[in-house]
């Protein structure tokens, strides 16, 4: 679905543009130093736009340091103070996200609008299904679809009466169906851009699978301009994750994509060490590569002709396959030693070809 353009430092998102890849820093934003070091470990894996927390003025003093150290787009997350917003904006924040109904009186809400329209950046705003207002939980029965979309639409509301319209809209829950279903009724009542996220989505193995499954339903139907997929742990995990999701909706060309068989008792080789490795191989590597790794002669050779360079298994060995041809085959054990040369080799010659 077509939302506007909304430039964000060098990125821009909505309009068509490529969804844009989101993450959070878990450091003190006040401790500088390890704030960069973590922004530039995100940096490496693939984040395109980071956010860090600014609670309170000594935190926005900090992202002056912070976004001279780094070269993505650097967002303010912001409540309460409406200080703490200016300060940001004023230390060259590239975004702010607040809440104008916690930031304070109409009068504190008119100031950061202000300072955001001189700095030429935008503001996020949106709803959490945990930080709905008693009000609206009353009048919808709870933090339903309905009742972030309200919620939604006041908080809009709230800035386009300051006359601001640089805009982009969050609307999340951690309840996977109230998320998709709320995503799917705002999209169709603005043309601000989205971004998409599950609140609270848990650890690494259940955070994943909420996003992909509600990340890929809202991608797969067109909404969405950029996103975060939030994990409690490593937030470099999170970058891997959203670009696996945006290449299995078939919105991302870049990277490795490791096709494996789940194993059968035909399998008498260690695929899954084998993919596992070669998947931590290939993690920081941009080129757009397809690895197929199967165990047997069923789907094997099929699997790895399609694939730039694969491996069917055999008893104790395997066959290699580059572009669709048997290249060799060797034993179990020079598998994974081949496959790692012929990535990088394959590699080079993407890269010098563009």
């Amino acid at each position: 679905m077509k939302t506007r353009v909304v430039k964000i430092g060098n990125t821009a998102i909505g309009g068509g543009m490529p969804v844009a890849v989101q993450s959070m820093t878990n450091t003190d934003t006040k401790d500088a130093v390890k704030t960069i070091a973590q922004i530039a470990s995100l940096e490496k894996a693939g984040c395109e736009i980071v956010r860090c927390a600014v609670p309170d003025v000594e935190s926005a003093a900090a992202l002056r340091k912070i976004k001279d150290a780094i070269s993505i787009p650097l967002v303010a997350d912001i409540h309460f103070d409406a200080q703490a917003a200016i300060a940001a904006i004023e230390n060259g924040a590239d975004k702010i996200r607040i809440n104008p109904g916690n930031i304070g009186n109409r009068e504190k809400i008119i100031a950061v609008v202000e300072a955001a329209k001189a700095a030429h950046i935008p503001i996020r705003v949106g709803a959490n299904a945990g930080s709905l207002a008693k009000d609206v939980l009353s009048k919808y029965g709870g933090p339903t679809s309905d009742a972030l979309v309200a919620s939604v639409i006041q908080n809009i509301r709230i800035l386009e009466r300051a006359k601001f319209e640089d805009i982009v809209v969050s609307i999340k829950s951690s309840n996977v169906p109230v998320c998709v279903e709320a995503y799917r009724k705002i999209a169709k009542q603005i043309d601000y851009p989205l971004h998409l996220g599950v609140t609270e989505a848990g650890t690494y193995h259940m955070a994943v699978i909420k996003s992909a499954i509600a990340i890929g339903a809202l991608l797969l139907d067109g909404i969405g301009d950029t996103l975060r997929v939030s994990v409690t742990g490593d937030p470099v995990q999170e970058i891997y994750a959203a670009h696996d999701i945006l290449k299995s909706c078939g919105l991302r060309k870049s990277g490795v994509e490791i096709i494996s068989c789940p194993t059968c008792g035909r399998c008498s080789i260690d695929i899954e060490k084998i993919a596992g490795s070669i998947e931590k191989f290939t993690q920081d590597i941009k080129a757009p590569l397809k690895i197929a790794v199967m165990g047997c002669a069923v789907n094997g050779p099929g699997e790895a002709r399609e694939a730039d360079i694969g491996i069917a298994g055999g008893r104790g060995e395997g066959l290699l396959f580059a572009h669709g041809e048997i290249i060799k085959k060797v034993d179990e054990f020079n598998i994974l030693p081949e496959l790692r040369r012929m990535i990088l080799e394959l590699v080079e010659e993407r890269e010098e070809q563009h």
